[in-house]
């Protein structure tokens, strides 16, 4: 374990996650040129973003087991560049099917790249400074949906949004090299195996845990997944107020996902997830009665950004420190789930934003909210059994990291 030197290569690892998450979310704000260019509508562009996510979903839990004879500097690195070569592929696609199998490339670089950076950057650090090693390098993801997607969506309509991607790959690579130089060697633990997978799930609170992640993020993007569409509905908003809205959102976000790290150790895990869904919940039922005025739309998504970005440190910490030695594998399913949850969420908002419309979208959210809820309170009571309860030691003997 180093501890000395951990910064730079967190924040190599946090850049990694940026570009990760830039990639992933770009095409919503360069789908008009990009169906222009290609000669299909906007919607079916901005369909690529489910693809990213679907596939990220089922790549996250198998890469760690296909990949698994690599140490995980070595995985990070190898995914660091697929998602490079799928962002200049991406580039320089031709059609919608080029494109489109680009960006399958791309989302199974980052499947084997983000969970492995979240393990690594909580084995490079003291227990005690997991929290915040964990904030810094999820951070990046945070970082990429208040300044990437915004500058991916400006340099994609000042250049072109080829170079937008181009740009996007750069970076990438620019991770690639970072990491390289800067990450420790870090342990790597037995070969993954499938059965691993059956430990996991077979452990006291694990399920319940990565399952209140899925319906977290399907609660949130049943309305961010359609932000614009609703804030032009629910508050009578211009484009330039939309903007203004969601990036008073992206910095709220920031700041609560920098104070996650001080508020686990003030709180703990299981009580800073149930002050985020409390936090996100009261966000949900304000925006459902608030009135039709810009400033309540500023104020409320801030509140929302605040407390939703309290939650994704402290859940993969908890989820670290409950089988230490399958982090890989439960990191895996968490951020499938996460991306599961995505898709779920933006399926819901999509198609419940024309019929409900606006103002009942956010009642309809706390409904997958309030499911996140119950699990979460699954979850802690299982997850007490769990560290009570003795590991039989050909448990561990069979187990992944």
């Amino acid at each position: 374990m180093r501890t000395r030197s951990s910064l730079p290569a967190l924040l190599a690892l946090a850049l990694g996650y940026f570009t990760f998450g830039t990639s992933s979310l770009a095409l919503v704000g360069l789908s008009p040129s990009i169906g222009a260019d290609l000669g299909v509508p906007p919607a079916r562009v901005g369909l690529l973003v489910s693809v990213f996510a679907l596939t990220f979903a089922i790549g996250a839990p198998l890469l760690p087991v296909l990949l698994g004879r690599l140490n995980r500097k070595h995985t990070l690195l190898v995914g660091l560049a697929v998602m490079s070569a799928g962002g200049v592929l991406s580039a320089m696609a031709t059609s919608y099917p080029a494109l489109t199998a680009a960006r399958v490339l791309t989302a199974l670089g980052a499947a084997a790249y983000a969970p492995q950076a979240s393990a690594a950057g909580s084995l490079i650090v003291p227990e005690h400074r997991r929290p915040r090693a964990l904030a810094t390098v999820f951070g990046g993801m945070t970082a990429a949906a208040v300044l990437g997607v915004p500058l991916a969506t400006f340099l994609g309509n000042l250049q072109g949004w080829r170079w937008a991607l181009t740009v996007i790959a750069g970076l990438t690579v620019l991770a690639l090299a970072l990491v390289a130089v800067a990450l420790p060697p870090v342990e790597a633990g037995e070969q993954p195996k499938f059965s691993g997978y059956r430990t996991v799930l077979g452990t006291h609170g694990a399920v319940p845990t990565v399952l209140t992640t899925l319906l977290f993020m399907a609660s949130q993007f049943t309305v961010y997944g359609v932000a614009a569409a609703y804030i032009t509905d629910r508050f009578d908003a211009t484009t330039s107020q939309t903007a203004l809205v969601l990036l008073a959102f992206g910095v709220l976000g920031v700041i609560g996902n920098a104070v996650a790290s001080r508020t686990f150790r003030t709180l703990g895990g299981a009580r800073t997830i149930t002050l985020t869904l409390t936090g996100l919940g009261v966000a949900f039922l304000a925006l459902t009665v608030a009135p039709a005025w810009l400033g309540a739309a500023v104020v409320l998504f801030s509140f929302w950004a605040f407390f939703s970005q309290l939650y994704q440190a402290p859940q993969q910490t908890r989820l670290v420190e409950l089988l230490p030695d399958h982090r890989a594998i439960l990191l895996a399913l968490n951020a499938s789930t996460m991306y599961v949850g995505v898709s779920l969420g933006s399926f819901l908002g999509g198609t419940l934003l024309p019929t409900v419309g606006a103002q009942a979208l956010t009642a309809v959210a706390l409904l997958p909210l309030a499911c996140a809820v119950a699990a979460h309170v699954v979850s802690v009571r299982q997850t007490g059994k769990a560290r009570t309860a003795d590991v039989p030691a050909t448990a561990i003997a069979r187990s992944t990291r």
